[in-house]
């Protein structure tokens, strides 16, 4: 009764590029292609919602959903060479209209497919390499274009890595061959003080323009123990210090989002730092700028890691602790400091 009570729903008058390119999707594999035509061209012809829900297996919701969406559209002039668009972003889908009040959503891959030589929202080139949160990314270009031209900030990376006596990097050199290189893998031996593998924070600072940056100066600290939140507040506090003996004012702290950067005492102690800049007039506030999760890619310290484990990788010996930090530091052109940890409170 209520479905009765509505107005009737018709498409516009489809033009005779429109005509064909849908009727050619009769012939599409997609079912969801399918039935997307056939509801366009049979309310075309003047049927209603009901009949073509019936006809073709629809909700009538659904069938008014597409109608509508197709409704709403100007007629264009599709190229013969160009396909309908019967989906934002994908080819054979609608361009417009809303997938979700017709409870049709479908999360499709952007392709290429243009109109007019121009891209529609959320398209691409499939030859041409795009990321998939591009508004985080310029978030974070635009912040460092800025920050780069106020000679106060300081814009620097922060990771945390793993360095392995035993694990051998994935390795490719020219070698001579008589005498070949070979990686050779070490055993764990009964009685060995020191421990299989360390963790290390390091920031990468970056200089110079946006465009042209410079990215080679790096600060690192080993741990004793893992990354936890205690420990992020030591090395933030020690690279605090280092950059106002620079005369630096502000740090743009870009980095991910790993559990001891967004843990609430992290946040905290941020928040308090920067007070206490602010009230002192003195020290060095800090910007944390928290990278997409699963974006490794964003952060350009993530390759200095991986060159600097084959860099140091000792072919046929193992290192102790001490001899694979300094060559840590020797590669990045850093000095040696005592590793942080966590100070245990005696009752």
């Amino acid at each position: 009764m209520m479905e009765s009570m509505k107005t009737p729903l018709y498409i516009r008058p489809l033009t005779e590029n429109e005509r064909s390119h849908i009727q050619a999707g009769l012939r599409s594999k997609d079912a969801f292609v399918l039935r997307r035509s056939q509801v366009l061209l049979a309310s075309a012809r003047g049927q209603r919602a009901p009949a073509i829900a019936d006809q073709v297996g629809f909700s009538r919701r659904g069938v008014r959903g597409a109608a509508g969406s197709f409704a709403s559209q100007p007629p264009r002039l599709w190229p013969g060479y160009q396909c309908v668009d019967f989906g934002p972003g994908r080819k054979d889908q609608l361009r417009t209209g809303t997938h979700s009040q017709t409870r049709l959503w479908r999360e499709c891959t952007p392709r290429s497919q243009t109109f007019g030589k121009k891209l529609e929202t959320r398209q691409t080139l499939d030859y041409q390499p795009r990321s998939a949160i591009p508004a985080k990314k310029n978030a974070r270009d635009r912040l460092m274009a800025w920050a780069s031209t106020q000679p106060g900030w300081a814009i620097g990376f922060l990771d945390e890595v793993w360095w392995s006596r035993f694990a051998l990097p994935r390795l490719s050199a020219w070698q001579d061959k008589d005498q070949p290189m070979r990686l050779v893998e070490q055993s764990w031996q009964k009685g060995d003080p020191d421990p299989k593998a360390f963790a290390c924070y390091g920031v990468l600072w970056q200089q110079g323009p946006v465009a042209e940056p410079i990215r080679k100066q790096m600060s690192l600290r080993f741990v004793t123990g893992r990354p936890v939140s205690a420990i992020t507040t030591q090395f933030l506090e020690w690279c605090c210090a280092r950059l106002q003996a620079q005369g630096k004012t502000s740090w743009l702290l870009v980095w991910d989002n790993a559990s001891w950067h967004v843990s609430k005492m992290v946040r905290t102690w941020i928040r308090a730092h920067n007070r206490q800049v602010k009230q002192e007039g003195k020290g060095v506030r800090i910007l944390p700028f928290f990278l997409p999760t699963k974006s490794p890619w964003l952060n350009p310290i993530e390759p200095k890691w991986v060159h600097a484990k084959k860099a140091i990788v000792e072919p046929d010996g193992l290192l102790s602790a001490q001899l694979l930090a300094e060559r840590v530091c020797a590669h990045f052109g850093c000095s040696y400091e005592p590793p942080l940890s966590i100070v245990e409170e005696v009752a």
